[in-house]
């Protein structure tokens, strides 16, 4: 089986965080959910991925238990659901994530998308949640650079980490200038964007130069970037595939032709500052 020898990033708070990760977005089952984890921790993987909108952490909790390894072999994160933000209401729902997930921390705990009403309250109940130990590091997602810019007039720390879209077809370049710029990781879900650009001719052809896949291509463009990355799959297939990334360097001339393939497109949702508590939002 491929194994991953994943490289560990150092964050702004001297925590320590692997830069490939495995996300468990859509395992719904516990059959599935242990099956992945068991596979993407096999392969090398030690960061696990969810939140509570995905209403899996029970899932990967009793797939981490089943692992039989010690608690520090691998790092967890979660995010506060809209519905549950606010100071309160943030502070009880990690408490009941922590239950949930069998653990006495998450080694990152994130916001999961920017929401007026609570903006500096969920912030400040995250700050808390670090204070008490209830997790090691804290940070966003979904959060624009005006986002980010807001929560400094206030925040007592800044995000350690900002998890956003981003793929070829949105390459978030001045945001990752902005994270540089101030000591936050830029972290990708929907890396592959859904297999949109795997059938890409630029992609295709340097994917055949390096005989590697579309996928392999674009996985390793993030890293060679800085960026870290939650790709994830139910099939042990995929997993390995996904792994294996070692064995090849993309040219500074591959990377800008990627780079050039942005066309600002967005699967999900744009990060505007003003949401509702009856919006459904996508990941």
């Amino acid at each position: 089986m491929t194994q991953l020898q994943a490289q560990w990033l150092t964050l702004a708070d001297g925590h320590r965080m692997p830069q490939e990760g495995f996300g468990v977005y859509k395992l719904t089952d516990q059959a599935s959910m242990t099956t992945a984890i068991k596979s993407a921790y096999q392969t090398g993987y030690r960061l696990f991925d969810t939140a509570q909108l995905y209403e899996n952490e029970a899932l990967l909790g009793v797939a981490l238990k089943e692992l039989a390894v010690p608690r520090d072999n691998y790092f967890v994160t979660t995010k506060v659901a809209e519905q549950n933000q606010g100071y309160q209401t943030t502070i009880q729902s990690v408490k009941e994530s922590l239950h949930r997930l069998q653990l006495d921390y998450v080694d990152l705990l994130l916001v999961h998308w920017p929401m007026q009403a609570h903006f500096f309250a969920t912030w400040q109940a995250l700050e808390d949640l670090q204070a008490q130990g209830l997790t090691k590091s804290i940070g966003v997602s979904n959060f624009g650079i005006v986002h980010l810019q807001l929560l400094a007039t206030q925040a007592h720390q800044r995000p350690v980490v900002n998890q956003v879209e981003r793929h070829p077809g949105l390459n978030q370049a001045a945001l990752i200038k902005y994270h540089q710029a101030h000591g936050i990781v830029t972290q990708a879900w929907s890396p592959l964007a859904r297999g949109k650009y795997l059938q890409d001719p630029v992609l295709t052809k340097i994917a055949a130069a390096h005989q590697k896949s579309v996928a392999q291509v674009i996985l390793k463009w993030h890293l060679q970037g800085g960026v870290a990355i939650i790709p994830k799959s139910a099939h042990p297939q995929r997993i390995a595939e996904n792994a294996a990334l070692t064995d090849f360097t993309l040219s500074a001339a591959e990377m800008a032709q990627i780079d050039a393939l942005n066309r600002f497109a967005r699967d999900g949702r744009e990060p505007e500052l003003v949401y509702e508590n009856n919006v459904q939002y996508p990941r």
